[in-house]
């Protein structure tokens, strides 16, 4: 892949954090997000899950911001997506781990139906994909195709590196 595909590619992932459609991500969008996938599994926003859910909203949010929002305006525009924030996190996978994991791992637990971080279904996946702007006819089978080892259970691992490779940011140790 050329470079200016490569940046289209990565440009196109920009409208999937811009959840308001305001044309730059901003700490909005991330509670936009929480509140989608909190909506979705009928959790409530004061409850332990739910405040994990912010948190790590939060923690992304701060993360992205932090290497991308070069200007300080407290927003990221397309631009300093693409030409930041992933061309940071693609030279340092550790740290796009880093941001992404905490609420990574707290939407696994609101989608786990055992209630746990151990793992969602792929059908809960698909959920949580589809509120979070995946195309209906999609989100099924993204879920299904997250399950990488077969095994029914989609792990925190298996969704950092699905995303990681989404994001066009390489998983560590992947």
């Amino acid at each position: 892949m050329d470079s200016a595909e490569y940046e289209r590619k990565i440009a196109s992932r920009f409208a999937t954090f811009d959840q308001d459609g305001s044309g730059y991500i901003d700490r909005e969008d991330f509670g936009v997000a929480a509140r989608a996938v909190l909506a979705e599994f009928g959790v409530r926003a004061r409850s332990d899950k739910g405040q994990a859910v912010f948190a790590g909203a939060e923690a992304f949010w701060q993360g992205m911001a932090g290497i991308a929002d070069v200007d300080g305006d407290q927003r990221v525009s397309r631009e300093e997506f693409v030409t930041g924030a992933v061309k940071r996190l693609r030279d340092n996978p550790e740290r796009f781990a880093e941001i992404a994991r905490p609420f990574l791992r707290a939407v696994i637990a609101v989608a786990s139906e055992d209630g746990s971080a151990t793992g969602a279904s792929p059908a809960a996946a698909g959920r949580v994909l589809r509120v979070l702007g995946t195309p209906p006819e999609l989100a099924a089978q993204i879920g299904t195709a997250l399950d990488a080892d077969g095994d029914g259970r989609i792990s925190e691992e298996e969704i950092l590196a699905a995303f990681a490779g989404y994001c066009g940011v390489a998983a560590p140790d992947a």
